[in-house]
This record gives C-alpha cells, sequence and structure tokens, in this order.
C-alpha cells in the first residue's frame, strides 16, 4: 500500500515524521509524496500553539477529502494527537486511527492491524516513554540535516504546554548520535548537521550528571561535515567556555539561537524563566566580545500582566542589543498551563499592536545589521535557482534554512548543490542578500 504523510510544525516534529517513514519502508509499505495517491494518509500534528492548533486542523480537514477518492484510512499523530486524542477521536470521525508521540516504533502493526480491521482507534502512551531511532528518510534536501539529541523539557516555563505533551527532559548517548550522524554523513552526503532539541544547552545534565554539549560536538566535528549548527540554546546556560569552543571551531556556525521570551524582571518571573535582565544584558555582551556571532532570539508580547512600562523596556533593549533576527509571537493562552490562570491577561488586540509594532522596530535593526555585510565576502552553501529572479540562491552559516535571509547571487561557473562558494555580496534588498561568486 502507498502511505502519504503531511509534517507539521518544528523540526523536531520533522524527525519524527523521517523516523515513521523509516519504520513503514522498512516493513514494505511503499512512500508517496502525492496525498492523491496515498491509500493511508498520516498528518504528524503540531499542538503548541493557537495558530498550530488551528492548522493542524484544517489539514486533517484537507487531507480527509482524499477518503472521497483513493485513500482508505487516516491517521493522526504528534502533539495534538497527545494533547487531545479524545477531542479528535469525538470531533473528527473521519479519522480513523490516533496516536500519541511515543508510538511512532510501533506504526508499522498499528498501521497492519488498522488495514485488516483489528486495530484500535486511540493508541495513548505515556508521554516520558523513549524510543530514540536513527532510522530515518531524510525529508529535507540531502545537504542538510536535523539531528535530534533529546527529548522533552524540564523549563517549566509558565506559559508552555511542550513537558506536559512531550514529557521530562531525556538526552541521547553520545555514541548514539554520532552513529546516526555517520549515517546521514555517509548514505546522503550530509554536508550542514542542525543541532535540535527543546532545550540543546541542557544536553547530557540528566544521563551523565553534567552538560556534556561540547564533548558531543567534538566528536561531530570528527564527521565529513562543513557546518554544525546549534538551535534553542537557553540564555541561563550558555557559557563562556561554549562559546570559547564555538568560536575556535572552523566547523561549527557562528550562529546562536538564544529565547530569550521577554526582558522584564518582572514579566520573566511570570514566565518562570531563570534569568534576569542583567544576565541577558551580560550574556549578549560576552558573545560578541567573542567575535563575529548571529544572534537570533524570540520574545513574547502581551503575556498575561505586561504593562506599556514592560512594553517600552523590551523596545528599549532591542534598540540597544541589535541582535540579527528576532521573531515575536503574541501570547496565546494554552489550556493547564499556570499562565492561562493568571489575572491581567491581555486584550488580543494590544497582542497584536505590540507584536506589529517590534516587528517594524527590528526590521530597521535588520536592514542596518545587514548592510555592515555588504561589499564583503562570505561563504554560501549552494540549495538552488530562483526562476523568477534567474539568480542561484543559498544561505551563509549566519542563516538557518526556512526562517533566516537568503543568498541571490549570480555565477559563471557549474555548481553543485550543498557545496560552498565564495560570494561577495553587492547588496540588500528586501531582508535578502544579492551578490556574485568571486
Amino acid at each position: 500500500m502507498k502511505i502519504g504523510l503531511v509534517s507539521l510544525g518544528c523540526d523536531k516534529n520533522r524527525i519524527d515524521s523521517e523516523n515513521m517513514l523509516a519504520y513503514l519502508q522498512k516493513d514494505g509499505y511503499e512512500l508517496t509524496g502525492d496525498p492523491q495517491q496515498a491509500e493511508i494518509i498520516i498528518v504528524n500534528t503540531c499542538g503548541f500553539i493557537d495558530s498550530a492548533k488551528q492548522e493542524a486542523i484544517d489539514t486533517i480537514l484537507e487531507m480527509s477529502e482524499y477518503k472521497k477518492d483513493k485513500c482508505r484510512f487516516l491517521v493522526v499523530t504528534g502533539c495534538l494527537a497527545q494533547r487531545y486524542m479524545q477531542d479528535i477521536a469525538d470531533e473528527f470521525p473521519e479519522v480513523d486511527m490516533i496516536l500519541g508521540t511515543a508510538n511512532y516504533h510501533n506504526m508499522p502493526l498499528y498501521i497492519k492491524n488498522l488495514v485488516d480491521g483489528r486495530g484500535q482507534r486511540c493508541y495513548a502512551n505515556d508521554k516520558d516513554d523513549r524510543h530514540f531511532s536513527s532510522e530515518r528518510v531524510l525529508t529535507t534536501p540531502y545537504h542538510y540535516a536535523y539531528l535530534k539529541i533529546a527529548e522533552g523539557c524540564d523549563n517549566k516555563c509558565t506559559y508552555c504546554a511542550i513537558p506536559g505533551i512531550r514529557g521530562k527532559y531525556t538526552s541521547r548517548r553520545i555514541e548514539d548520535i554520532v552513529e546516526e550522524a555517520k549515517t546521514l554523513v555517509g548514505e546522503y552526503g550530509v554536508k550542514e548537521l542542525i543541532i535540535v532539541a527543546q532545550d540543546v544547552s541542557r544536553y547530557g545534565l540528566d544521563l551523565y550528571g553534567e552538560i556534556k554539549l561540547i564533548e558531543l560536538l567534538q566528536e561531530l566535528s570528527k564527521l565529513d561535515v562543513e557546518w554544525i549548527r546549534l538551535l534553542y540554546l537557553y540564555p541561563e546556560l550558555v557559557s563562556e567556555r561554549l562559546i570559547e569552543y564555538m568560536a575556535g571551531n572552523p566547523k561549527i556556525c557562528k550562529y546562536l539561537d538564544i529565547p530569550c521570551q521577554h526582558i522584564s524582571d518582572g514579566v520573566l518571573k511570570l514566565m518562570n524563566r531563570r534569568v534576569r535582565k542583567a544576565d541577558i544584558v551580560e550574556l549578549i555582551n560576552m558573545i560578541r566580545k567573542h567575535g563575529d556571532f548571529t544572534i537570533r532570539s524570540t520574545f513574547i508580547v502581551g503575556f498575561p500582566r505586561e504593562s506599556q512600562q514592560d512594553f517600552e523596556e523590551l523596545k528599549e533593549f532591542l534598540t540597544w542589543a541589535k541582535l540579527d533576527r528576532c521573531g515575536f509571537f503574541a501570547y496565546s493562552m494554552e489550556d493547564g498551563t499556570p499562565a492561562s490562570r493568571l489575572d491581567g491577561q491581555i486584550d488580543e488586540d494590544v497582542k497584536l499592536a505590540r507584536q506589529e509594532e517590534l516587528y517594524a522596530l527590528q526590521e530597521g535593526i535588520m536592514a542596518e545589521k545587514m548592510q555592515e555585510r555588504v561589499g564583503g565576502v562570505v561563504d554560501v552553501i549552494y540549495e538552488g535557482i530562483d526562476y523568477d529572479l534567474q539568480m542561484f540562491y543559498g544561505r551563509t552559516q549566519y542563516d538557518a534554512p526556512e526562517i533566516d535571509t537568503k543568498v541571490y547571487f549570480t555565477a559563471y561557473v557549474p555548481l553543485d548543490i550543498g557545496k560552498i562558494y565564495k560570494v561577495k555580496i553587492d547588496e540588500i534588498d528586501s531582508g535578502d542578500y544579492f551578490g556574485h561568486v568571486e
């Protein structure tokens, strides 16, 4: 039978999808990227915030339309399924099977039972049940891949439902991670490994009794890769030793994704964040002392009890910090989280207005930061052709795939996707770089 899968949400969810595809392919199922050809469609959902939940619901309904044609069974997995399993069962009769986030290794058995008419409709699970797998069907372009080093989260931020969905923080063994990376490099030709977890900076603490991120990076750096990128470093655990190591290792991208979420001490305390404004300021100063790092962060606006003064303090911080990349999210009240029970909830129109104001502020800061690279030469990993612009495009080590800036460039030599070229930056336009191969 042909199976199609739609993966929603984060890159960690993508890895779960790739594991599922590998399990199913190994069991003899044929994979297809065309839902019109699929006899079974799996929707791997995100359930983190309201917009993600709505996207998941819309996708489930969209995929259910294919049951009028060739599709026989619709399966829903992932965070939304883990969090709202019974609600999905009650409200979506077109869904034939619902699985939580720790059942993926049993997917072939569950699918077989479904086809044979012997299976359950709902497969709940213990969110702390761990089945890490190195078996994957890569769904990214082959020159880069995400590498999950841990599952779950222990940070317990008051706005976040992830600990309740994904369970406690659980690190994978260094040797298992390295073995998976070797497969990605050897079988697919991956040149950029992107290290992910809910909290990369905490890696190893639960397993080894101390943080082992640098030790892991040392082992991964022995592989035949060009770049190793770190995502999701919590500010309280970004040490000067880590920054010094990153600065001195040519394979480590000089790119730091550090979710700060706010800068007002009062709001940070309500969020149960483990840093205060002074810590974040000190961290940014320390990072910049060690060289040319791009810093990306995320911030939540409209958190309960966020005053106009708190918001103004955040704007002042952004003006001072001049972070290279920022994402701003209007606070989403999530069921069962401590923040959902706080008084002082902010009106939706105020949240959205604050979000828009911060994006406008950051747009000017980002343009100013990007302008500093005009006239310089940067390494660019070539990723494809934009036929509308009639230009090649790729990314620098300072930009993560799908979320950051692209480099559009011309060249008069043959190019190979996944290889790195020297590109001189001639100008910026609409948040992207434009240049030519030197």
